[in-house]
């Protein structure tokens, strides 16, 4: 069962200054590749499959651990139904060009149960290819627990694309893969007899996810507002800003998660066909080992900061490449703003959640959201909820207990 939609200007043109495209894209159903059947609660705790995030030794464990130790007690006690059913497969969306491109994701279902609604993740940062959601059980994947169908997409680079280069932070090629898993699952849901009771989506999105989230938004609210119809928009921890946010980082030359700096500007030079030559902007030894660290696939996000071994920017980039007066470092600032996806205006319920203590995504891409967002349906959860990682945490529990 195939169906043809054109993703007009108005679906991709994600903030004020993104370049103009039209792509023509087949949705297909999703063809499944695995299926396997697993607890989220096992002898008390969560089940150790579960994969939370992981950004290496970071401060403020001890609250990751209390956060965690919080979530298992609310699953216990609100989960319908323990027994989750993963299933991993493909799909037909787009690559950077617009033509078809087989890409991988993974459904989650509770085992038994009617459908409420389906629920549309987009995953925050991730290194190897094990972590990506066809690969593993997400941590938010235990969403399906309540009886929700829970759709990830692996995006570009990871699953069955991991031999790509991850368009890291390029947010109509993400958040399109995102749509396009969600457009594909529909019908398999239906054809399996596990159709929603409801045909209105709910989007979830933390750290990376969380901008990434926002970005679907714009694409369904302006594109598919009749297929996906939006109920609720949970977005944490996000980098909204991302021009603001890599700027700080410039001008402090200093980063809470190392493996970003260099994922973003090869990302967007991928993701926005930007020609710019690498070695201009990497030091020597990050250049040298990026293929291995990142590009292979081979390390989580805590492993690639391990081997990177650098707090500081400079460690990471020339001073060329943090000049913003040369043309290259200025064009790729551009790609930035292209990026940052603030500038729309969001015409369903959102619900906005940031650790004023975050150390990986600064606080001020939060305010940045309160500042453009004024005026709209949105909700900000704003308080001292830790580190990321443990923001990372209690923005799931918040989710599920809001569910």
């Amino acid at each position: 069962m195939k169906k043809w939609f054109y993703i007009s200007l108005a679906a991709v043109l994600l903030t004020t200054c993104q370049k103009p495209t039209i792509e023509l894209v087949d949705f297909d159903t999703f063809h499944v590749t695995e299926v396997k059947t697993s607890d989220v609660i096992v002898n008390g705790n969560l089940n150790p499959e579960i994969r939370t995030m992981d950004l290496g030794e970071e401060n403020g464990a001890k609250t990751a651990s209390v956060s965690m130790a919080e979530l298992v007690a609310n699953l216990v006690e609100s989960m319908t139904c323990n027994k989750i059913i993963q299933i991993a497969g493909t799909y037909t969306g787009s690559d950077l060009e617009g033509e078809p491109l087989t890409l991988s994701g993974k459904v989650l279902l509770p085992a038994k149960g009617k459908i409420k609604n389906m629920v549309i993740v987009s995953h925050w940062t991730i290194g190897a290819t094990r972590e990506c959601p066809s690969e593993c059980f997400p941590l938010e994947g235990i969403l399906a627990s309540k009886g929700y169908a829970v759709v990830m997409a692996d995006y570009i680079g990871y699953g069955v694309t991991a031999n790509r280069i991850h368009p890291y932070m390029h947010i109509t090629s993400t958040a399109g893969s995102v749509v396009e898993m969600a457009m594909a699952v529909k019908p398999y849901l239906e054809a399996i007899d596990r159709k929603p009771e409801s045909d209105k989506v709910i989007l979830v999105g933390y750290s990376q996810g969380g901008s990434t989230t926002l970005g679907v938004m714009n694409i369904l609210q302006n594109g598919f507002k009749t297929q996906l119809p939006i109920e609720m928009v949970y977005a944490g921890g996000g980098p909204y800003d991302l021009a603001a946010t890599f700027d700080v980082a410039m001008l402090e030359d200093k980063t809470g998660i190392p493996c970003a700096i260099p994922m973003i500007v090869q990302g967007l030079n991928e993701g926005e066909e930007l020609g710019l030559n690498l070695s201009d902007f990497f030091t020597p030894l990050l250049m040298e080992h990026l293929d291995e660290w990142i590009n292979s696939k081979k390390y989580s996000v805590g492993e690639i900061n391990t081997l990177l071994n650098a707090q500081k920017v400079s460690d990471l980039m020339t001073p060329v490449g943090r000049d913003k007066s040369n043309p290259e470092t200025a064009e790729l600032y551009r790609a930035l703003m292209w990026n940052s996806i603030l500038f729309f205006t969001p015409r369903a319920p959102v619900y906005i959640f940031h650790s004023m203590d975050d150390n990986t995504v600064p606080f001020a891409n939060a305010l940045k959201a309160e500042q453009y967002f004024k005026g709209n349906n949105v909700t900000y959860d704003f308080d001292h909820y830790g580190n990321h990682q443990s923001g990372a945490v209690k923005f799931i529990l918040k989710v599920y207990k809001n569910l």
